[in-house]
């Protein structure tokens, strides 16, 4: 094959601008082939390299608490969780295929990141995911959808891995350009963790697993380029995946670590064999000699920068210690599973790739990657011009409705707030028996952490309609909101994972989304002591149609471990019995900016973030924690979509109990029922238990109301009558699938 010329023409259409097709040059002291151009163009792509992002990302906590590595050192996230055991955490995005290709697209992001997980040494035990739709009213979203989540049940149904949490949120700016964050959970041995390096001159470097195909090619370019009508055209950058075959890696990939023979192991996600072998190569100050002529193919008259910039999944480079070639065949014959020994560590900063008896390819691996020589940019950023008109709502100005009965109904009714039964029942949660919240259903999920008396909470958490009002807050709000849903469960918040969506950092606007975001998130994760993990940023989120460009709303999606010390501290959300009492922790605000009821009811769509304060949010999740350990309530639920009267539709829908409440007469009915002020849990507490919980209350100075009690059936607020819990569950339960399987 001849290829193309060389030349900044060249560079621009691979994604390289004049600038760093000159640093190229500097690196490499002459001009590149199209194989080495082929070559920077993924690996500094915004995907790989971070480079819009990086010099913000690192003003995140890093460090501290029980983490065991700082954010980046790793694959994944490590924390200690007692017991001499870790868990292995992350979170990333898979968006740009699933907006092509929804099912292969979400199929292939689950697989990606669970082998991120165990190639650390971890065997994945939980997953969680983040789903962006749009307009449910068009068939395009319900066709991804439909193909997002089959994408994701048959995957990981099959891996075997439970879905134990998640969220599924819709607005019209996902319209064309859907967000898919798969989030996976690992345990392992303290101490026995695998690191993703090269080293140790002689050292043979294997490829292991799935053959080498032409899937996926360009695919980290792909995913730093915009959405166009034109995109399905771009249907070869989406891998494609097998999750039997994954799993035989999995289960070979743990005996291979346990045989003590390896010395680093890298997943192949984006970008494939030029990823691994640069980052490894960097990470251990040294390099690679390759031969692709070794590299097992599934399709034949492949080219040199095909086989190295393929993404076919399934795959992982292995640096073994010398000597101990065989254990490692030995182990993947065993499960059937391509060894092959691809080439050699080299004691210099180069990377020499051979194909066909010629020498394709020769350049320096620090190069190439993230902290060595790949570009860092400081992009400008400017508030956008609603940020001002928001802050002029009033809520005076909103006319107060009439029937709250029929507003309630709506609000259980919108796809942000009904059920996602249709979802979570396509996923398998209760594979490996360790999920704890399938019968006790809570706030966050709750995996079991068998042999031991501890438990992990897990939760991702983004209300992106808060963060498009005011990126600072509504980071804050994501990560509080995770802390809370933690704490609800009766868990201790300790780190996060973030997974990053937002717009074209070309953009000043939505770079300033961007940078507002991490801001807050910073500030966030500092007051909880829940330092960042790691995680992924996800840009060029947006739509480009009849020549206009619109980002999605901003979603710094947030998941977040937490640590159950005691498995008995375990709280769900459902109350219990008849008779119960209900507290509200916090206090009602005369507020329904950026509410469900607000932008869903009344069609007004730009006002602020709703009220947040982030000294009583760490209060409050002090205070649940508390209570949990204490065993002073019957269940704990988070004020969040929805409103009030949502979280305690959701506690009573639980077992089947109603509630009778009383409105607070200083706050507008609406915004106390239906507003999402934030700072405000509901609980239930057991009569006999109810003066322990209220002097607890007054021992710490902490704001609470009485709302009420637990009924039989009935719903009902100022004496009237909201009909029974089994209507309104009917709603809320059928709402999302009626409007998904709608002609």
């Amino acid at each position: 094959m001849k290829y193309p010329e060389v030349n900044l023409k060249t560079a621009a259409e691979l994604g390289i601008n004049e600038e760093e097709f000159n640093l190229i040059q500097k690196y490499m002291g002459r001009k590149p082939n199209f194989t080495e151009l082929s070559i920077y163009s993924v690996m500094w792509s915004e995907h790989a390299s971070y480079k819009n992002s990086i010099r913000w990302l690192k003003t995140l906590p890093r460090e501290g608490g029980k983490l065991l590595t700082e954010a980046g050192e790793e694959n994944a996230g490590l924390v200690d969780i007692g017991n001499d055991l870790a868990c292995a955490f992350k979170i990333e995005s898979h968006n740009h295929p699933c907006a092509v290709e929804p099912y292969q697209g979400a199929a292939t992001g689950v697989g990606g990141i669970n082998r991120d997980i165990f190639t650390l040494g971890a065997r994945p035990i939980a997953q969680l995911n983040s789903l962006r739709f749009g307009n449910l009213q068009n068939d395009t979203t319900k066709w991804m959808i439909k193909g997002v989540v089959k994408g994701i049940g048959d995957y990981g149904n099959s891996f075997g891995v439970p879905v134990v949490g998640g969220e599924v949120f819709f607005d019209e700016s996902y319209n064309t350009n859907p967000l898919v964050n798969a989030m996976s959970v690992g345990i392992l041995k303290k101490g026995n963790m695998v690191s993703a390096i090269a080293k140790g001159k002689g050292n043979p470097v294997f490829i292991v697993g799935s053959s080498t195909g032409k899937d996926g090619i360009h695919g980290a370019t792909f995913a730093s380029a915009d959405i166009t009508e034109n995109s399905a055209d771009d249907i070869p950058s989406i891998q494609v995946g097998d999750p039997f075959q994954e799993k035989l890696l999995l289960e070979a990939s743990l005996e291979l670590i346990d045989s003590g023979v390896v010395v680093g192991m890298q997943d192949m996600g984006a970008a494939g064999i030029i990823c691994s072998t640069s980052e490894m190569s960097e990470k251990g100050n040294s390099g690679m000699r390759i031969d692709l002529d070794k590299v097992p193919l599934r399709q034949k008259n492949m080219e040199a920068w095909e086989i190295l910039l393929s993404e076919s999944q399934e795959r992982m480079l292995v640096v073994i210690k010398k000597g101990k070639e065989d254990v490692a065949k030995n182990i993947f014959t065993k499960w059937d599973i391509n060894c092959v020994q691809i080439g050699e560590v080299i004691d210099e900063d180069k990377l020499y790739f051979s194909y066909k008896g010629k020498q394709e390819a020769e350049v320096p691996a620090s190069s190439l990657v993230l902290g060595g020589g790949a570009p860092v940019y400081e992009r400008e950023y400017t508030e956008p011009a609603y940020i001002a008109k928001s802050k002029a709502f009033k809520i005076d100005d909103v006319p107060q409705p009439k029937n709250y009965k029929k507003i309630a109904e709506f609000i259980l009714a919108q796809p942000n707030v009904a059920s996602k039964r249709w979802v979570i029942e396509q996923y398998d949660t209760m594979v490996r028996t360790n999920n704890m919240s399938t019968n006790k259903i809570s706030d966050a999920g709750v995996v079991n952490i068998k042999g031991t008396n501890t438990a992990l909470a897990l939760t991702t958490d983004c209300n992106s309609r808060y963060v498009k009002a005011d990126p600072y807050i509504g980071t804050m709000i994501a990560v509080a909101e995770s802390a809370k849903n933690v704490a609800c469960a009766g868990a201790t918040p300790t780190a996060i994972t973030n997974c990053l969506n937002f717009g074209s950092p070309y953009n000043p606007e939505a770079y300033w989304q961007f940078v507002k975001a991490v801001q807050g998130m910073g500030d966030a994760c500092r007051k909880f002591n829940t330092p960042v993990t790691g995680g992924n940023v996800s840009f060029y989120n947006q739509t480009t149609k009849n020549g206009k460009t619109e980002p999605v709303f901003p979603t710094p999606t947030i998941g977040m471990l937490g640590i159950m010390e005691d498995k008995s501290y375990h709280t769900g959300l459902g109350f219990k019995h008849k008779g119960d009492m209900i507290f509200l922790l916090g206090k009602s605000k005369n507020d329904i900016a950026s509410s469900e009821y607000l932008y869903h009811y009344h069609n007004i769509k730009n006002t602020p973030a709703p009220f947040f304060d982030l000294d009583f949010e760490h209060k409050l999740v002090q205070i649940l924690q508390t209570l949990a350990k204490e065993n002073l309530v019957e269940s704990m639920h988070d004020v969040s979509d929805g409103g009030l009267f949502v979280s305690l539709s959701e506690s009573a829908f639980d077992n089947n109990l109603g509630f009778d409440i009383t409105s607070d007469a200083e706050v507008r009915k609406d915004a106390f029922l239906f507003g999402e002020a934030q700072g405000r849990i509901v609980v239930s507490v057991y009569p006999d238990k109810e003066s322990d919980f209220i002097d607890l209350m007054i021992d710490n100075d902490f704001p609470f109301s009485t709302l009420g009690h637990v009924t039989k059936g009935e719903i009902r607020v100022d004496d009237v009558s909201f009909g029974f819990v089994k209507d309104l569950k009917k709603i809320y339960n059928s709402a999302l699938a009626k409007q998904i399987n709608e002609k």
